[in-house]
């Protein structure tokens, strides 16, 4: 079953993956990350233009990493604004996704913020740098593969 972004996405020939509905009925989607770009663009014409949210997560370890994406179509005298997830993989080896910081403002610390933790680049951004952690942190956090430097088990410790 098709949602309406994903129904209007094939109709004029555009690349993705219906991933279904959410719990609360929201269409899903993936997207690869050479198409985010322009799809984020459309998605903006298409009357998307609030960016809910975005957030990042590590599928499995050593396995893809994602950027998720909240949108919403906010108009004049709509109670339930259509929403939609699109969800972007990227390869742990080089998790570079486009930043949609140009279309949304919005994104811009929640990205940074998914760069400090996750270690995703996105291309393209005016300030890319971290933005929890000290600039001489090494590694990536909320990787389900990282070790924190210095950190000793307590059974090590006796």
């Amino acid at each position: 079953m098709q949602g309406p972004l994903s129904a209007w996405l094939v109709k004029h020939g555009l690349v993705h993956r219906s991933l279904g509905f959410d719990y609360q009925g929201i269409e899903t989607l993936q997207i690869k990350p050479e198409d985010w770009h322009s799809i984020a663009v459309i998605s903006y014409i298409y009357g998307y233009n609030y960016l809910r949210s975005q957030c990042a997560y590590d599928v499995a370890p050593g396995g893809l990493l994602a950027s998720v994406y909240h949108l919403t179509r906010i108009q004049y005298g709509v109670d339930q604004p259509e929403e939609v997830c699109i969800k972007v993989f990227a390869p742990r080896s080089n998790p570079r996704i486009p930043s949609v910081f140009w279309i949304w403002k919005s994104a811009d610390f929640q990205e940074r913020e998914s760069y400090d933790m996750l270690g995703i680049y996105y291309d393209n951004h005016p300030r890319l740098k971290r933005i929890l952690m000290p600039e001489s942190w090494i590694g990536w956090p909320l990787r389900k593969d990282y070790i924190a430097p210095n950190f000793y088990e307590i059974q090590d410790a006796l």
